[in-house]
């Protein structure tokens, strides 16, 4: 069977799961403040940022953290619509 990278359920693994809580960083809070802000404007809705989360490569997304898939969501989705240019935010 071939799973997507986001297809956790029934994944074998001894590695326990963190269920601690953190104090959001700066960056986590504004991300999510801008994913607040382009849906507030009808520039990106959630099944976007899903979809983009889901078409992260698997290595990328077994490194990146929560916040992190967004982010890269959020210029793929961005990138997709000529909002933004390819790289962009790299310069």
């Amino acid at each position: 069977m071939n799973r997507a990278v986001h297809d956790r359920g029934g994944w074998p693994t001894d590695a326990p799961i963190d269920r601690s809580e953190h104090q959001l960083a700066d960056w986590e809070v504004l991300t999510d403040a801008l994913v607040g802000a382009l849906g507030s404007k009808g520039v990106m809705n959630v099944d976007e940022l899903r979809r983009g989360i889901e078409s992260m490569p698997r290595e990328e997304y077994e490194r990146a953290s929560y916040y992190e898939r967004w982010l890269y969501s959020v210029e793929t989705i961005l990138t997709e619509k000529g909002i933004l240019q390819q790289g962009e935010l790299d310069t």
